[in-house]
C-alpha cells in the first residue's frame, strides 16, 4: 500500500529547465519512482547526456526545446510532448532564472527577464499543459517556488516578487483546476547548493551566516527534494492542491533569524 502511492510507473512527466541544476534532480527522482521523462531546455543539445542517464534507469525520454518567454514556443512543446507520450500526467514547473542586484540597481530589462521567465513563463506553460490533463480529468502540477516568496531578501527584489506570484498562482490554479482533477502544489526549497549559487557557498563567512539562520545548521543538499517532488507528483497528494510545501532546513521559521539578531545585539 505504501509502495504504490508513491509509484509513478506508466505515468509521463515534463520537467522544465532540465540542463542543469535542480531540474535535473527533480527528474531524476521521478525517474526513478518510474515516470517517463519529457526533459527541456532552450537547447537541446545540452540534454543529450543527461538524457543518456534518464534513458539509463530503463525509462522512455524525450527531449524538447523550451523558451518559457517565447509563447509560439511554449505551444508547440506542449504539442510536440502530446505527441511523443499523449497523456502528459505530471508537470514540474522548474525553469527560472534570477537577477542579483541592489533595488536601485534593477533596469527594466531585469525586471523583466525574470518575472516574464519565472512568473509569466510558468503560468504560460501550466495553461498548454493543463488543457490535456484536464481532458483526461487527472494532473498533478508542481509549479517550484522558493522560500522567498515568505519573506524577503536584499538585493533580490525581482525574484522575490515572482516566486511571491508564484506561490499566489498556484492556489488561484488549484481553484480553477480541482473539479477537473488536477491538482496544483508549490514546491519552495530554501537556500540549496547549486551550480547557479555556488560562488556564495564558496564564502565560508556565508555559509557560516547561513548555517545560523537555519534550525537544522546545514544548507539544502538538491537529494533533500527527491521525496517531496515525488510526493506531490503522486497518489500520496490526491487531496492536496493549492499549498506551499517549503523544503528549507526550518529558515522559514524565523525563530532561528531572530535568535541570531540577539546575539548580534549583544
Amino acid at each position: 500500500m505504501t509502495d504504490s502511492l508513491f509509484d509513478l510507473t506508466g505515468q509521463v512527466a515534463i520537467v522544465t529547465g532540465t540542463s542543469r541544476g535542480l531540474g535535473q534532480y527533480f527528474a531524476r527522482a521521478l525517474a526513478k519512482a518510474g515516470a517517463d521523462l519529457v526533459l527541456t531546455s532552450r537547447r537541446r543539445e545540452t540534454l543529450s547526456q543527461f538524457e543518456a542517464e534518464i534513458r539509463g534507469l530503463g525509462r522512455r525520454c524525450v527531449c524538447l526545446e523550451l523558451d518559457v518567454r517565447d509563447q509560439a514556443s511554449i505551444k508547440r512543446m506542449a504539442v510536440e510532448a502530446e505527441s511523443a507520450f499523449g497523456q502528459i500526467h505530471i508537470l514540474v514547473n522548474n525553469a527560472g532564472c534570477n537577477v542579483r542586484k541592489p533595488a536601485l540597481e534593477v533596469s527594466w530589462d531585469d525586471w523583466n527577464l525574470v518575472l516574464d521567465t519565472n512568473l509569466r513563463g510558468s503560468f504560460f506553460v501550466a495553461q498548454s499543459i493543463a488543457q490535456g490533463m484536464i481532458a483526461h480529468n487527472y494532473g498533478r502540477i508542481i509549479n517550484i517556488g522558493s522560500v522567498t516568496s515568505v519573506f524577503g531578501f536584499a538585493g533580490l527584489a525581482p525574484y522575490c516578487a515572482s516566486r511571491g506570484g508564484i506561490r499566489q498562482l498556484t492556489m488561484s490554479l488549484a481553484d480553477d483546476w480541482g473539479p477537473h482533477g488536477v491538482t496544483v502544489n508549490c514546491l519552495a526549497p530554501g537556500w540549496f547548493k547549486t551550480e547557479q549559487n555556488k560562488v556564495l557557498y564558496d564564502d565560508p563567512e556565508w555559509v557560516d551566516y547561513l548555517t545560523d539562520r537555519i534550525p537544522v545548521k546545514r544548507p539544502g543538499l538538491p537529494h533533500d527534494l527527491d521525496g517531496a517532488v515525488v510526493f506531490l507528483a503522486s497518489e500520496a497528494s490526491r487531496y492536496i492542491t493549492g499549498q506551499t510545501l517549503l523544503v528549507d532546513g526550518g529558515i522559514s521559521t524565523g525563530a532561528t533569524r531572530a535568535t541570531v539578531a540577539q546575539k548580534k545585539s549583544e
